[in-house]
């Protein structure tokens, strides 16, 4: 099953690694490698990332952060050419992005003078950023006919387990899933309470929220390792987030919610 149906798919600039991911799924569907595997050689790719930031080797640490996106990509592709959706997967996914997220602003904030506050400031603000993409997207792909619903717009409870699942797994997980990102889900529900009515939104809109996508996200941080700018990382994404209520304004103005 695809993401999104067709008419819906948009020029998503965070998933960049779509089409090399696409290769190393099918390359792997026969293979005893599943989803669970490739998501954790992804958070091995973004440990090594996070090594070489601590040991000043930017640009390694910029080509690990890359791969990092490209093969988070393909356990998602593998599930659907093998047709084994899972909700572990999807929260294992979610929470080794944020584990993720968290220790590269905190190594960032290590070797550089980034002070400490400024970078948890960093890394809510990142995440807050890829919230809102998040729920725009699934969003959309819940009402999207044909569409991939394995994420919810509202976590608020623990799904059924899909077949070759554990269901105490599900539940484990989504415990921790709830943990660790309730609070940023409630933020940005706050901020735009009504999005869940839209029927759809608009190509160009996706597009532009893609802008907070973790792949374009990681792309952003690479690019300022690779250019030794890492004492503007932290601060270029405290402003970013000033994004964040322009995008819900440019919903609220010209996307409206269904009555």
């Amino acid at each position: 099953m695809p993401k999104l149906a067709p008419k819906h798919q948009f020029l998503d600039l965070s998933d960049y690694g779509r089409p090399l991911a696409r290769l190393w799924a099918n390359w792997l569907k026969n293979t005893r490698f599943t989803p669970i595997h490739v998501t954790l050689i992804f958070g091995v790719s973004g440990l090594i990332a996070i090594y070489c930031i601590l040991q000043n080797h930017y640009f390694t640490a910029s080509f690990f952060l890359i791969l990092k996106s490209i093969i988070d990509a393909v356990d998602g592709e593998l599930a659907r050419v093998k047709k084994t959706p899972s909700y572990s997967g999807r929260y294992l996914d979610s929470i080794f992005d944020l584990i993720l997220n968290f220790l590269i602003f905190m190594a960032i904030c290590y070797i550089s003078q980034t002070t400490f506050w400024l970078s948890l400031l960093a890394f809510i603000g990142i995440q807050l950023q890829g919230t809102l993409f998040n729920y725009y997207y699934v969003i959309l792909r819940n009402h999207s006919a044909g569409g991939d619903a394995t994420s919810q717009i509202f976590e608020d409870h623990s799904p059924r387990a899909l077949p070759g699942e554990s269901q105490k797994s599900v539940e484990i997980l989504f415990a921790i899933y709830t943990v660790v990102y309730g609070v940023f889900d409630k933020i940005i529900h706050t901020l735009d309470s009504s999005a869940y009515k839209v029927k759809t939104f608009p190509n160009w809109f996706m597009t532009l929220v893609s802008l907070y996508g973790l792949g374009f996200q990681l792309l952003l941080i690479a690019l300022l390792l690779s250019l030794n700018r890492v004492e503007m990382i932290a601060p270029f994404f405290v402003a970013y987030s000033v994004l964040i209520l322009v995008l819900i304004g440019i919903r609220k103005v010209f996307i409206k919610s269904e009555t």
